[in-house]
């Protein structure tokens, strides 16, 4: 129906602007023998054309107008047809009364009668219309659950039918998938059914990548890994531009609907995620194989790139589960979604005791396989252990031998990119969740992490190498101790340390540390 009445509105602006040619009336001259008219516009005398005779050319009389100005006058040789004035089809629609405008737009649906408001300011104006938004709102929604207030004047223009229409469209939306996201885990602190919610929104994610020249070329996405509190998307399909050339990389969340679905020959809505400029975030090499190395771009982006070219190869990023719907379907495609400020929490806590019942749960995983999972409860730190601005949450002690783990498999990063497929070792994702003392998530963490070795030995009770695993953003550290166990083949982590910046946590509680 909304194709039909687009398709009428449109014939109907064509017919406007179809202005059909006046014919002119040209009164022609009584011919007193002097000669012919000639479809020219001019007069050949008799003698015209002869041997020596002389080419006379006689201007006839302009008949006078019984209305002066309405007819035309001779100008030499032609006569001087009106010409259209090209700015008159810039007035076609004003030349309509705006009763007529608002009937054929009572024909759109909310939808279309949207768009047509971004068209022209007189279109934006009759487009909200008070009663128009009043009846769509009604037909949409049964009846009439709102009685508008009387405002002032000067806020009449404003269609109030229409802000309650879109509002309600989108509460009675978000309340579908918000009801199913109240189911908490008492593990992660996360959703149950984020993945669910997210497969039945049919939820995807688009890159666009923009050059230097400012040319944009957007990726669907490749493959999908979930994981229990974060989700891996990878594009590795088609071609990509050479690194170099790329100034900027765009994350969007989209919705699409399902093929059957009449909606989906509508654009599809894009939630502008994370942008990143390569010029101001400067990428870290973090491992390399036989046909690719791999750089970082915190946070989260991975870009493999052909060794020995700059064409890239694939891009993976690493979404942690956190607000990750509304992040994916309530931002706009030019600003990214700003989660609401809660009030900080009632804390009748003594400051000088510092943090305590955090708890953390941490994980370890690649694309496939998952390389540790942790859950550690009881978490505190004193405020004498606040240094260098950090607030210090020791969860694995190097000393205590009991909380030593060893990680299963080796750590390594699958990528695969159209035919071609392989594993970039030292490399895996780091996935970390920190409740607060109200088990409510606090610093929420997904990116990629890579293995150093140290020269030095890092604890006297294991014999191997030592190598370490850090992490770092504005919101705090991560660090790692680990050795690698050459009889057994597998690492064991004897250290994991997590940092929390001291403004943070008074932002967040509202206290000063």
């Amino acid at each position: 129906m909304a194709t039909g009445r687009g398709e009428f509105f449109r014939s109907f602006m064509e017919g406007l602007e179809r202005t059909p040619a006046q014919p002119v009336a040209v009164r022609r001259p009584k011919n007193h023998g002097r000669g012919k008219l000639e479809a020219s516009g001019s007069f050949a005398g008799p003698d015209r054309g002869q041997a020596g005779g002389r080419r006379t050319r006689r201007r006839p009389k302009a008949q006078r107008s019984p209305i002066r100005g309405n007819e035309p006058s001779w100008s030499g040789q032609t006569a001087d047809f009106p010409q259209i004035n090209s700015s008159s089809k810039e007035n076609l629609l004003e030349r309509l009364p705006s009763e007529i405008l608002i009937q054929i737009l009572s024909y759109l649906d909310a939808s279309s009668l949207f768009c047509v408001s971004h068209v022209s300011k007189l279109l934006h104006r009759l487009s909200n219309d008070d009663v128009m938004w009043q009846k769509l709102y009604v037909s949409e929604y049964g009846s009439q659950k709102w009685k508008p207030k009387m405002v002032a004047k000067a806020d009449q223009s404003a269609s109030r039918w229409k802000k309650m229409y879109f509002r309600t469209m989108a509460g009675q939306e978000m309340n579908k998938w918000r009801k199913e996201l109240k189911d908490i885990s008492p593990y992660t602190g996360l959703p149950r059914q984020t993945e669910w919610v997210l497969r039945r929104l049919n939820v995807s994610w688009e890159l666009t990548l923009c050059d230097h020249l400012g040319r944009e070329s957007t990726l669907e996405q490749s493959r999908v890994y979930f994981f229990e509190s974060s989700v891996i998307v990878r594009w590795s399909g088609g071609s990509f531009v050479k690194y170099h050339r790329i100034s900027s990389i765009q994350l969007y969340g989209v919705r699409k609907e399902p093929p059957r679905s009449p909606k989906g020959r509508k654009p599809h809505w894009r939630s502008l995620i994370l942008k990143l400029d390569t010029k101001t975030h400067r990428h870290h090499f973090i491992g390399k194989d036989g046909l690719i190395k791999v750089l970082l771009l915190q946070p989260g982006v991975i870009v493999g790139i052909w060794r020995g070219q700059s064409r890239v190869a694939f891009i993976m990023v690493s979404l942690h589960f956190h607000k990750l719907v509304e992040k994916s379907l309530l931002g706009s495609p030019a600003c990214p979604y700003s989660a609401p400020v809660d009030p900080p929490p009632a804390d009748d806590s003594d400051a000088d005791l510092g943090l305590r019942g955090y708890t953390l749960h941490f994980v370890l995983h690649n694309t496939g396989t998952e390389i540790m999972s942790g859950h550690f409860q009881q978490l505190s730190c004193r405020t004498v252990q606040i240094q260098r601005g950090l607030v210090e949450l020791r969860v694995i002690n190097r000393t205590n031998l009991s909380q030593h783990r060893s990680l299963s498999g080796s750590i390594k990063l699958p990528w695969k990119s159209e035919e071609l497929e392989g594993a970039v070792e030292n490399c895996c994702i780091m996935t970390l969740t920190l409740l607060d003392e109200f088990q409510k998530p606090f610093w929420c963490v997904s990116s990629p992490i890579y293995i150093t070795m140290t020269k030095a030995s890092l604890s006297f009770d294991y014999k191997g190498d030592h190598f370490l695993m850090q992490y770092q953003n504005p919101d705090g550290e991560v660090r790692m101790k680990l050795v690698w166990l050459k009889e057994q083949k597998q690492f064991f982590l004897i250290s994991l340390t997590v940092y929390v910046a001291v403004v943070k946590v008074n932002k967040h509680f509202s206290r000063e540390y």
